[in-house]
């Protein structure tokens, strides 16, 4: 009888976290559309499409941990929740996109805590705030970011251009050759692969680490790594127009080597997760 009445109220569970599923997907359908076509055209967020089922394999695997946690659901929860579908109504009548978004993750969050407790939320952190690595960056944070990039990376790889002997000189965010000019565009700034590099930083941080600071180290060092491969394309283009008046700003050459200057940033990404585990392994043993 008791294995029944256990059966059944596991049976209602599923039932009412289902249609609280489905409610979701119906209530921010709007938002999930949005994010979609986002991922979809703009290519430093097309790793959203694989943000929820990676946080939903990452929960998954949890699941041994998670059966030893004590269900201690918290009112607390609940006026989470509100407060989440608040800002969710705010950013559709104000237009905010990216707060509808984060107004999703927060509700999933809010839910965790107001069904299960605030020792299960510790358990589920990772893969909620991975979440957050499929909303886009606002437009105006994107913009402010950019420019003093461009500008830094402008910088640097003209100084070290004129280090390697090759006669440049910089003008903002624009290099000029002596036959031609070359421009820093928004492209070239780092903050796009940066994007991807962070978020694949603090997934294989997570999968290869144990430390806790380590892996916050591992994925900090998202943003050297990009600045730096940035600063290795600009260098190369100039080397390329310079020795041998190459041009790898169009076509099919530009796009094979973009996509080698994800490889390097992606390679110091890992060349650091070898030196971090150096430490992590000390820090096991001890």
């Amino acid at each position: 009888m008791k294995a029944l009445d256990s059966f059944m109220m596991n049976k209602r569970l599923i039932l009412a976290y289902s249609l609280l599923a489905g409610s979701l997907i119906i209530v921010y359908f709007p938002v999930l559309k949005g994010l979609i076509g986002v991922w979809g055209s703009q290519d430093e967020y097309s790793h959203g499409f694989l943000i929820l089922p990676l946080s939903l394999y990452i929960a998954w695997r949890k699941k041994d941990s998670l059966r030893g946690v004590r269900i201690q659901p918290s009112r607390w929860g609940l006026a989470l929740v509100l407060s989440s579908l608040v800002v969710y109504i705010f950013a559709q009548f104000a237009g905010v996109l990216t707060l509808a978004p984060l107004s999703l993750v927060f509700l999933i969050a809010a839910a965790v805590i107001y069904l299960c407790g605030f020792q299960m939320l510790r358990e589920l952190a990772f893969p909620l705030l991975l979440l957050l690595f499929m909303i886009p960056l606002p437009t105006q944070i994107y913009s402010a970011l950019t420019m003093p990039l461009q500008l830094f990376v402008s910088k640097t790889s003209a100084g070290i251009a004129n280090l390697m002997g090759l006669s440049v000189y910089r003008e903002g965010n624009v290099i000029h050759l002596a036959d031609r000019s070359l421009e820093v565009v928004q492209a070239c700034s780092g903050l796009r692969s940066m994007i991807s590099l962070l978020t694949l930083s603090a997934i294989f941080g997570y999968f290869t680490l144990r430390s806790s600071w380590l892996k916050a180290l591992l994925f900090l060092s998202g943003v050297p790594a990009a600045i730096g491969a940035n600063v290795v394309r600009i260098v190369l283009l100039v080397v390329a127009f310079y020795w041998f008046d190459f041009d790898l700003t169009k076509g099919t050459a530009h796009d094979i080597f973009g996509i080698a200057i994800f490889f390097i940033g992606l390679a110091l990404i890992v060349l650091t997760r070898g030196v971090l585990s150096i430490w992590d392994r000390s820090a096991t043993k001890e």
